[in-house]
């Protein structure tokens, strides 16, 4: 994309790039929602494809976003107010934060090793 309103840039890691965001707008992929989550920031979320409408909608009932923007009804004005909205409510910052601490404090791949071991017998 090119243009005077487009800032294109090579790759950004997720992990160095949510948290400097005040908010951030993504396709609501499972890995993009994850990387959100630990990051801490609010989210606006624009499902296009497969699983996303899911991860949009549980980005939701977290309270980390104020609802999706369906691809289909993306604007400049839609994507502004829900940004705005994502932004100017502390309650989904407040959220997003908590949210990222509860996740740092996991351990994850702990659990999934533990379950294994429960399901073969170990």
């Amino acid at each position: 994309m090119t243009g005077d309103d487009v800032l294109t840039v090579d790759e950004v890691p997720h992990h160095w790039l949510f948290p400097r965001m005040a908010a951030v707008v993504h396709h609501a992929g499972a890995g993009t929602t994850a990387a959100g989550l630990r990051a801490g920031v609010p989210a606006v979320p624009v499902p296009a494809q497969m699983d996303a409408p899911f991860w949009a909608a549980r980005l939701t009932r977290l309270g980390v976003s104020p609802g999706p923007v369906p691809l289909r009804d993306l604007s400049a004005d839609r994507l502004t107010a829900a940004l705005r909205q994502a932004t100017d409510t502390t309650a989904f910052r407040g959220r997003a934060q908590a949210l990222a601490t509860r996740i740092a404090g996991e351990d994850g791949a702990g659990a999934v090793v533990a379950a294994v071991g429960r399901l073969s017998g170990g």
